[in-house]
């Protein structure tokens, strides 16, 4: 055996950094390259577009529910939802006051409805919280609205009132009403039921979409091998993105090459349609208050 003096140190090979992203981020550069370029990587970012009525609306209906939470549990009641509402009311992109005002209403009632449907005794485990994991080649993390901690179910042995498990929430308030398919179907949510499982060290494969304009509830349970699917997918989707930012930051590749445009119906609501002429082509002009629900 040589010296300590003589041995030579193993070959280290490069080091492949990480792919850094949030849900969104994944879901941008599936729909669209170039979105993704506009959004994360270009500096200065090229112009946005104005604000969207229903963006504001969401974001207004996420955040009365946030403070709800934080009431005293005597104090957690519909018409407390409904004032928290108004309270944090954001009335960009919407066509005038009249129809914020209409919308402020609307939302205070729908979040009211909503809240009157849950337990004030109740503490969720986490509320916008943070959770993060690293996978072969990504560092994810995300904020989830809402996370739960029920008893555990189990088919064949109903309820174990001393185990826990958790429970992935996001609140929806867009038109469509969701469906248990599009909660399977969610990377968010499979991607945050395993970082949560992770962090907190307790099972969570069920997650839940919240539709308040319906009140209704989409729900799916996942096994590891359905979240496992939807970790390898996010694996390959950050590969690519990964590579194509590192050619770009790197001085390599064509810009345009590696990120292209994916044109759809879908341009409409894209924050740089107007600087991207395949988006104009393939799409028509909407009003900031478009994609708010009709009636």
């Amino acid at each position: 055996m040589p010296a300590a003096s003589e041995q030579r140190p193993l070959p280290i090979g490069p080091v492949r950094r990480l792919f850094s992203c949030s849900p969104t981020k994944l879901a941008t550069w599936v729909s669209c390259p170039r979105r993704f370029r506009f959004t994360y990587l270009d500096r200065p970012t090229p112009s946005r577009g104005g604000a969207w009525a229903h963006l504001s609306y969401g974001s207004s209906a996420h955040l009365a529910l946030r403070a709800w939470w934080d009431l005293p549990v005597e104090d957690r009641s519909s018409e407390a939802a409904g004032h928290l509402v108004r309270d944090v009311w954001a009335s960009d992109g919407f066509r005038d006051e009249e129809q914020s005002s209409q919308w402020c209403e609307r939302a205070a009632q729908q979040v009211g409805s909503y809240a009157e449907r849950l337990d004030p005794a109740h503490e969720p485990r986490g509320l916008e919280r943070l959770v993060a994991m690293k996978t072969p080649r990504l560092t994810f993390s995300g904020r989830v609205d809402r996370i739960d901690e029920v008893p555990f179910a189990s088919a064949g042995e109903g309820i174990d009132e001393e185990r826990l498990e958790l429970v992935i929430i996001d609140y929806k308030t867009g038109r469509q009403t969701p469906s248990h398919t599009d909660a399977r179907a969610s990377a968010a949510l499979a991607l945050y039921a395993e970082a949560a499982q992770r962090l907190f060290h307790r099972r969570c494969r069920i997650v839940e979409l919240h539709h308040l304009p319906s009140g209704t509830v989409a729900r799916w349970e996942h096994d590891d091998a359905s979240v496992n699917r939807h970790i390898e997918r996010a694996d390959q989707i950050g590969a690519e993105a990964g590579i194509a930012t590192s050619r770009l930051l790197g001085g390599e590749g064509d810009p345009d090459t590696d990120f292209p445009a994916r044109p759809s119906a879908q341009c409409s609501w894209c924050d740089f349609r107007s600087v991207c002429p395949e988006g104009e082509q393939a799409s028509v002009q909407r009003q900031p208050w478009d994609g708010l629900a009709s009636g």
